[in-house]
């Protein structure tokens, strides 16, 4: 009886580790992503001469590596209306 508590038990933790680490990869790659896109971005901006540029610092990669692709486009909004990153 103890052996199939044990075994319950071990499957328990097995799905709730899985579903924490499937979490935490979206969560990875989406910052990867939201911090090479920053970058990228602000190379295509200066590149095409647009007008505006994003300024690259802490709270710029952080917004981008924290909110991923929505925080970029937080950051590209932001830029173009000229609202600084101090």
């Amino acid at each position: 009886m103890i052996e199939l508590i044990v075994l319950l038990l071990a499957i328990v933790i097995v799905i709730i580790l899985y579903k924490i680490f499937k979490a935490t990869t979206k969560l990875v790659i989406n910052s990867i992503l939201g911090i090479i896109m920053l970058f990228l971005t602000n190379y295509v901006i200066g590149l095409c001469n647009l007008g505006f540029s994003i300024d690259i610092n802490i709270i710029t990669v952080l917004l981008c590596a924290i909110a991923g692709i929505p925080g970029l486009i937080l950051v590209i909004i932001l830029a173009y209306l000229n609202v600084p990153f101090v």
